[in-house]
């Protein structure tokens, strides 16, 4: 059995897949699709972009995925200063959907309806819980650096009764700028973890030039973006992956079950434990002047 550090490794690298990429605007939906070159009964996963962000600027992060086996699908939507984060999670619903029913690529490619996750980065992850918080499909959720957005995004975390990655800066877990750790306090389940990436930063995820980089936020963080690759594919395959055979289908890859499992430690990763956080009490006025 392959260790998880030599797996990690592995899932930090471009899997073995060669990637397409399609255009969602054809069946309504403004969005990408990336996927492998062929394959039936896929997982699959509909991502949500930060804010003031563009698919583009996750296309490595996206090809990742999709190298290793896992349709990805990105709605471009609500993407302005005052995006919505209610409406993004109805797109990204909206993009299960149109990935698990209908054929991808040339139509030789498809995904299995219970293969689904929810997933997003900022904002974006926001958008994913509360779409898991209610959604009929996903089987799994990560929330990749999580912000704040709007009071119903906690109790849509208490509803969403999946699995759940949760992934944040060491020194970014709660404030105004992340809800990490209070959305670690509203999962529900002894399958949710809550890790720390050393030396990354919360919005270090987005690729290239972004207008929010621009300003000098810290974006296109390689350190960031290469763990959070390995982690997200592992977690994905662990609850998505498997193999089909004689009609039935296992789901779940076990070879990648200690990505799953919030007791393990994986890499440099650190698992918080949300009981032996400190929370700081002042308002966030305060904590900005502080900073």
């Amino acid at each position: 059995m392959t260790s998880v550090k030599k797996l990690f490794a592995q899932l930090s690298r471009r899997g073995p897949h060669r990637v397409l990429r399609g255009d969602m605007a054809i069946v309504g939906l403004p969005g990408v699709v990336y996927t492998p070159e062929s394959g039936t009964d896929l997982p699959g996963v509909a991502f949500g972009h930060g804010w003031i962000t563009h698919s583009r600027q996750y296309r490595d992060t996206l090809e990742h995925l999709a190298s290793w086996g896992i349709v990805v699908a990105v709605p471009d939507t609500e993407r302005g200063p005052l995006a919505s984060d209610r409406a993004l999670a109805v797109d990204l619903e909206t993009s299960l959907q149109i990935i698990s029913s209908v054929r991808l690529g040339s139509g030789a490619i498809t995904v299995h309806p219970e293969r689904l996750a929810l997933a997003g980065h900022g904002l974006g992850a926001s958008a994913a819980v509360l779409a898991a918080g209610d959604s009929q499909h996903a089987r799994a959720l990560a929330a990749l650096f999580p912000a704040p957005t709007g009071p119903a995004v906690l109790p849509a975390a208490h509803r969403a009764r999946v699995p759940a990655l949760i992934l944040a800066a060491p020194k970014d877990l709660d404030g105004m700028t992340s809800n990490a750790l209070a959305l670690r306090n509203a999962l529900q389940g002894d399958q949710v973890a809550l890790r720390t990436i050393p030396k990354s930063t919360n919005r270090g995820l987005a690729e290239g030039f972004s207008v929010r980089k621009r300003l000098g936020d810290g974006s296109d963080h390689s350190t960031t973006q290469k763990a959070t690759r390995a982690m997200l594919a592992g977690f994905l395959l662990a609850h998505l992956g498997g193999t089909a055979a004689r009609g039935r289908t296992a789901i779940g890859d076990p070879t990648y079950s200690d990505f799953a499992d919030p007791a393990v430690a994986i890499g440099k990763l650190e698992t918080v434990d949300a009981d032996t956080v400190e929370i700081d009490s002042a308002d966030p006025i305060t904590r900005l002047l502080r900073s």
